[in-house]
């Protein structure tokens, strides 16, 4: 059996088959047995799902990593609000992605399925112009730093 080591810094968090762990100090886990885990980034906080692409990878999230019991349910609520998603956008690359992400989370492909959604949740951020890592409306001023046209009521 292979084993993972993982580099954790001071402050960083993993989800571990559904149980939270946040790290005091710099450390070094070694996983040596077969387990459901996101860290750093990937995990996604409740209240950071408030775009229709970030509640389909917070479901998602859940699926994966969460309670066994509430695993099925959230596997049903990604596929819930990815037919919703599916139905509301012109995208064929949103649609399609997110057609492949439930099909590699259903093969247990959880990090592929993550990556697939992540990718449309950059895409769903440069549309509706918000900021990708929060999913937040972007200031103005900061669009027009960007160099993206404001129209120039919002100035």
């Amino acid at each position: 059996m292979s084993t993972l080591v993982l580099e954790m810094r001071a402050g960083d968090l993993m989800v571990v088959n559904g149980a939270s762990l946040r790290f005091r100090n710099r450390t070094r886990v070694e996983l040596v047995a077969r387990a459901r885990f996101l860290f750093g980034k990937q995990v996604m906080p409740p209240e950071a799902a408030n775009t229709p692409a970030r509640r389909i990878y917070f479901a998602m999230q859940c699926a994966y990593v969460g309670p066994e019991e509430e695993r099925e349910a959230a596997m049903a609520d990604a596929h819930r609000l990815v037919a919703e998603f599916q139905e509301a956008t012109t995208s064929n690359m949103a649609k399609q992605l997110l057609e492949r992400a439930l099909t590699l989370a259903e093969q247990e492909e959880w990090y592929q399925a993550l990556r697939l959604v992540r990718h449309v949740m950059r895409h769903e951020a440069t549309v509706l112009g918000l900021d990708p890592s929060t999913g937040l409306p972007v200031p103005a001023a900061g669009l027009a730093r960007a160099g993206v046209p404001v129209p120039p009521a919002a100035e």
